[in-house]
């Protein structure tokens, strides 16, 4: 029972964060976020977000602009899910790097 209420919150946090990303990033031009995967603890009290940039060069520098505004966006998160959860989990961001292994090994395949 707790696995898929863990589950339920995760594909909201997701969506959520996605929507709030999606339109920050529509003031920059050129950069494209997007939430791959959404982790959820055990006790729901911490939310960990992988991130994919595009393009992957500026990803280190966009993960450190979220890990520095992690309160307001936690706030902000709170304002859009305050009758739908009663805690707001700790936000941990990371960087999803699927794209840039998948493209190493394409790399490696064609030589």
């Amino acid at each position: 029972m707790e696995q898929k209420r863990q589950s339920k919150i995760e594909r909201l946090l997701q969506k959520e964060l996605s929507l709030m990303l999606e339109a920050e990033t529509r003031k920059t031009h050129g950069i494209m976020l997007s939430v791959s995967e959404v982790r959820v603890s055990s006790d729901l009290s911490y939310c960990t977000a992988y991130i994919s940039v595009f393009p992957s060069e500026r990803g280190d520098e966009i993960i450190a602009n979220l890990k520095a505004n992690v309160k307001s966006l936690r706030y902000d998160l709170g304002q859009r899910l305050r009758h739908q959860l009663r805690i707001i989990p700790e936000l941990r961001f990371f960087k999803d790097e699927t794209l840039d292994y998948m493209e190493h090994i394409d790399e490696l395949l064609k030589k």
